[in-house]
């Protein structure tokens, strides 16, 4: 019994930030719209957006094609210590004419899946098709916090090479949800994006270039604490789960200089931003008074069973 309990992991560590996290963001970001037609829509259907916010991550286990959208393993195409962004050409056929497509889509597709969302969004928004509207802003907000996520943009996701298995759900998860009524997440209006898909690749090379900083910290804190302070048991339910207590927690923290407020901060006005361009784009259609019945909202759901086995599981 108490190997069950020790291995067990919350499903909300599976995924990016957390269904915990990601719904934080989704929320938040609405409060970014300037004043307008369509921070009125959003305000008005701010519930839906907020639980949506993880259909993305029910449908992975559930949906081929969908893992790979919520990461890039940039460092796989490092070869003699280039800078991977070098090597890796911005624009989708551009990378599949150089790598091929099998390729790119087995170490993940997560900039140009953003750019796909965007472009569907910004249809949604000419056709002022409400559920869409609202389908795809709950979903790019996903993978738009998805791509903010340090261990989202490499090949040891979870910490698998470097013996450190579990640090995905702890960086992503566990702190976020230990902390974050301390974090300051005022992050000001949400902004037009004149070039998404350059903006994409730069908080992507920015989750890039904190992984080291993401592993080695945990590293060294770990190789001066004793398993007894590094870890404690919480009752989730009917449940005694293993976890990484409140005290390492806090230290981790602390020498990553609060990153993950810092990305989650940074999460929230890019989806706010995307949002807003892609409304822009669309030619700013007004949104007053069209509204989604209760109804719809209540008949839109996601209900996958996990079935399909991915190769990035983030347990310990």
């Amino acid at each position: 019994m108490l190997f069950y309990i020790i291995l067990i992991t919350p499903i909300t560590y599976f995924s990016g930030w957390g269904f915990f996290g990601h719904k934080k963001i989704n929320r938040v970001a609405v409060f970014t719209i300037p004043e307008s037609s369509l921070f009125k829509f959003y305000k008005e259907n701010i519930d839906f957006i907020t639980e949506h916010a993880v259909d993305p991550d029910k449908r992975r286990y559930a949906v081929k094609g969908e893992a790979e959208k919520h990461y890039i393993d940039i460092d796989h195409y490092i070869k003699n210590d280039e800078n991977p962004f070098d090597i890796m050409p911005r624009r989708w056929k551009d990378a599949v004419d150089k790598f091929s497509e099998d390729t790119i889509k087995a170490y993940g597709i997560s900039p140009w899946n953003i750019q796909s969302m965007l472009y569907k969004l910004t249809n949604a928004f000419k056709e002022k098709d409400l559920i869409r509207i609202l389908k795809y802003s709950a979903e790019i907000g996903h993978y738009i916090s998805d791509a903010h996520v340090p261990l989202h943009a490499t090949e040891n996701y979870n910490g698998q090479f470097t013996n450190q298995k579990g640090i995905h759900g702890f960086w992503e998860s566990r702190v976020p949800e230990l902390f974050f009524d301390d974090y300051d997440l005022i992050t000001g209006k949400a902004i037009y994006i004149e070039k998404p898909l350059n903006s994409t690749w730069e908080f992507i090379e920015e989750s890039y270039f904190a992984v080291d900083s993401v592993l080695s910290f945990e590293k060294k804190l770990s190789n001066d604490w004793a398993d007894d302070r590094k870890f404690s048991f919480e009752k989730r339910g009917q449940v005694t789960m293993k976890v990484y207590s409140r005290e390492f927690s806090k230290e981790y923290s602390k020498r990553l200089n609060n990153m993950q407020e810092r990305r989650m901060k940074a999460s929230i006005k890019a989806v706010g931003s995307y949002w807003y361009t892609a409304w822009i784009n669309a030619g700013q259609p007004d949104l007053n008074n069209l509204k989604v019945s209760q109804e719809t909202k209540n008949n839109f759901k996601i209900s996958y069973d996990k079935k399909l086995k991915t190769k990035r599981e983030h347990n310990f």
